[in-house]
């Protein structure tokens, strides 16, 4: 049987998720290259291409492990790649080349409204440029912010110049959950007792980790509570399903994180051991958030008890939440499964929660953003432990924090060789574009519904 021949005027076409998968691709590629010009450092001397490549992956992927360091290294045109690159990456590259065009005056076409549904993971190609211009007057705003409030600290520190370029830096790498600054290898340990940026980092966290909808959400329902003078349990009824879902889980994920890295590390002196009762818990609490694939860190991770560590990797692999900065397999995706096995446990055939049932096919796909993601950390963590040598827990801190974009290291990264760093680029890569997307745009086509079905049998699990 012979092979149609394709035609001339037929051409090799991309589907949205493979354009992102290269756009994001091309970023990296780009930093790369500008990384390795001579005036990227301040030695003067070009980058090595994989300290480059590693560098520009872990900023555009929004990541901050690093094998050199930020401040020490790069010069301060480096270090504005650098943040551009955190800029880009957080919010991501259809969202800046949309702006471009918006800026510009181009026409945008429907290819471009579906990358940029695509792109965060939308369900309606209605009021998406809407969507766009928000994000971005919300993103500077935020983090605007979040650089006067982190001036405060700065300041008086390092003077009046460095301390605000300090701020900016430091507040468009948190609120983007990169997790990279420019205060060397002790990132926040020496402002670990500051109150002010403690609670502005954690905020700025928190607000990039919660997704841009959920922003929208809340606003909204604040709005229509005041003009409307409904009562705030009203206000809180007309939040989305979605809403509702991130933003209670994210409060017990802190909750829960925050009491359980203090009971674990409490008794170390390494870590929380030597600490008040008050700085503890603030401590503590900044772990719990950081973990939410933020990469800052107020105690050294290295120092962690065994337990703890585990514990924060836990946090590490479930992440922030959908269509915002933070990585991970999300909030909502955990939320999915653990209702979906508490129905099981009652005996429901359906997923419910809030008056509503979740469809099939959600439950489906955060079944397998779980199972994907966890062949991606287990192929990967076993990949490093052949290639170099190490201690199989910090090993798999450091593949886990990659993979979910968290950027805390147990201080393994710096030490790695290049079979190992490519490793960790390649983490990190899947960590920002996710194993399933990755998956979708090398088989080209969308899971088609197909004509015909099969019988259907039971088999015993479990």
């Amino acid at each position: 049987m012979k092979r149609k021949k394709r035609s001339k005027n037929q051409t090799w076409k991309c589907t949205p998720t493979q354009l992102i998968l290269l756009g994001f691709l091309g970023a990296i590629l780009t930093g790369t290259l500008l990384l390795c010009l001579p005036v990227a450092t301040r030695s003067g001397q070009p980058a090595p291409f994989i300290d480059a490549l590693f560098t520009a992956t872990t900023s555009v992927c929004v990541t901050g492990l690093v094998v050199v360091e930020t401040a020490g290294y790069w010069s301060l045109f480096g270090q504005l790649v650098i943040l551009l690159l955190i800029q880009c990456g957080g919010l991501g590259i259809i969202s800046f080349t949309t702006a471009a065009l918006l800026l510009l005056r181009k026409k945008v076409t429907l290819r471009d409204r579906i990358l940029i549904e695509e792109s965060f993971n939308l369900n309606s190609l209605s009021g998406l440029l809407r969507f766009i211009k928000k994000v971005f007057a919300g993103t500077f705003l935020i983090e605007g912010i979040g650089a006067v409030c982190s001036a405060f600290s700065f300041v008086p520190v390092y003077g009046w110049v460095k301390g605000i370029w300090f701020s900016l830096f430091h507040a468009v790498s948190a609120f983007c959950n990169a997790g990279m600054d420019l205060l060397g290898p002790d990132s926040l340990m020496g402002f670990k007792h500051d109150v002010c940026l403690n609670m502005t980092t954690m905020l700025l966290i928190i607000a990039g980790g919660l997704g841009f909808p959920v922003w929208w959400d809340v606003i909204n329902s604040i709005k229509q509570t005041i003009t409307k003078k409904r009562t705030f349990r009203n206000g809180v009824r007309s939040l989305s399903l979605h809403s509702k879902l991130v933003l209670g889980f994210t409060a017990g994920l802190i909750a829960v994180g925050t009491l359980g890295i203090y009971v674990l590390e409490k008794g170390n002196p390494g870590t929380l051991g030597e600490e008040s009762v008050s700085h503890g818990l603030l401590m503590s609490a900044f772990q719990a958030v950081t973990l939410r694939t933020a990469g800052f860190c107020t105690m050294p991770q290295q120092n962690l008890t065994e337990a703890g560590a585990f514990f924060s990797m836990l946090f590490m692999f479930v992440g922030g939440s959908p269509v915002g900065t933070a990585g991970g397999v999300k909030t909502t995706t955990i939320v999915v499964l653990v209702l979906t096995a508490w129905g099981l446990i009652r005996g429901r055939q359906e997923t419910a929660v809030f008056g509503r049932t979740l469809s099939p096919e959600t439950i489906r796909k955060a079944l397998g953003v779980v199972i994907i993601n966890m062949a991606a950390i287990g192929t990967a963590l076993l990949a490093l432990l052949i290639a170099e040598k190490g201690n199989f827990l910090d090993m798999a801190y450091e593949v886990i924090s990659a993979t979910a974009t968290v950027g805390l290291s147990r201080d393994v990264t710096p030490g790695l060789g290049s079979v190992g760093r490519v490793i960790i680029v390649i983490c990190m890569y899947l960590g920002r574009i996710g194993p399933i997307s990755l998956a979708i745009a090398l088989g080209r086509k969308r899971v088609q519904k197909g004509n015909y079905s099969y019988p259907v049998e039971d088999i015993p699990v479990g």
